[in-house]
C-alpha cells in the first residue's frame, strides 16, 4: 500500500489551492492500494469546519474532505485551531485535532508528501 500525505496551508475559499489539493486527494483515496492523509495547517483548518453553506455552483471543501475520510485520515493543527477560535465541536465528523508531532510522524511514514 502506498501512503500519501497532503499538507494544506491555504484557506478553504478565496483561492483554488485547497480545492485542487482536495480534488487530487479524493481521486487518490478512491484508488486501490492508496492510503491518503491530510494535515490542515494555518487557515486550512477552516476546511474542516462543519456546517459550511456555500452558494449554489461553488464547491464545498467540507464535502470533499468527507470523501477522503471514507478511506483516509484528516487531522488539524491544534495551535492553528486555537488561533482561529475553532473548537473540536465545530469540525466535521472523522477529522481530529492533532499536533505538529503527529505531522512529523505522518511525514516520516509517508511515501510521498504534497504541500499546498
Amino acid at each position: 500500500m502506498s501512503s500519501m500525505l497532503f499538507i494544506l496551508n491555504e484557506a478553504p475559499y478565496g483561492s483554488e489551492r485547497a480545492y485542487n489539493a482536495l480534488r487530487l486527494a479524493g481521486a487518490l483515496s478512491a484508488k486501490e492500494g492508496q492510503h491518503v492523509r491530510i494535515f490542515l495547517l494555518a487557515d486550512a483548518v477552516g476546511c474542516a469546519k462543519s456546517g459550511q453553506k456555500v452558494p449554489e455552483g461553488y464547491y464545498s471543501v467540507q464535502l470533499m474532505l468527507g470523501k477522503v475520510l471514507r478511506q483516509g485520515e484528516v487531522a488539524l493543527c491544534g495551535a492553528c485551531m486555537d488561533a482561529r477560535g475553532l473548537t473540536e465541536a465545530e469540525i466535521i465528523a472523522g477529522a481530529r485535532r492533532s499536533t505538529l508531532a503527529q505531522l512529523a510522524d505522518w511525514t516520516v511514514e509517508a511515501d510521498k508528501v504534497l504541500v499546498f
